[in-house]
């Protein structure tokens, strides 16, 4: 699929949840909760992307060690090989990242900028909407009817 993540991000939004690096793993997970989300960025005062926290850091780091996650700070345990791309890239290409690199969360740099956050979930509204849009065109060329718009 040649679509730009753009498109998605113009239809999701480009507001993304971000930490500080010295938020607790408590307050993080709190956020996380809240919004009912799986990772959040961990950004400098500039907004300048320093890492990821996710729920997978939660359960590797913090649970499997035992760790207090009232005192941890996200910067101790979140993960800092992170894994950008731009808003050109194609879905095709995000959905690559995601099983080669095996994470769930691709945020959006332009010109070191944040500009956004994909997830796979986004990923996969995307790839549904299209193969329904394409059912129904294709059921309306077998019926002989006129393309519906939805």
């Amino acid at each position: 699929m040649n679509t730009p993540l753009s498109h998605i991000l113009s239809q999701k939004g480009t507001a993304v949840t971000t930490v500080t690096p010295t938020t607790t793993v408590s307050e993080a997970v709190r956020v996380m909760n809240q919004l009912r989300i799986g990772a959040v960025l961990v950004a400098d005062a500039d907004n300048k992307p320093l890492g990821i926290f996710t729920e997978r850091d939660v359960l590797s780091r913090i649970i499997g060690p035992s760790a207090d996650p009232k005192t941890t700070q996200v910067q101790t345990v979140m993960t800092t090989k992170l894994v950008t791309t731009t808003h050109v890239t194609t879905v095709d290409e995000a959905m690559s990242l995601f099983m080669d690199k095996r994470i769930r969360h691709l945020p959006v740099v332009d010109g070191g900028r944040l500009v956004g956050m994909i997830s796979i979930g986004d990923i996969n509204r995307c790839l549904l909407e299209e193969n329904l849009q394409e059912t129904r065109h294709l059921r309306d060329y077998i019926h002989g009817s006129a393309p519906s718009t939805v």
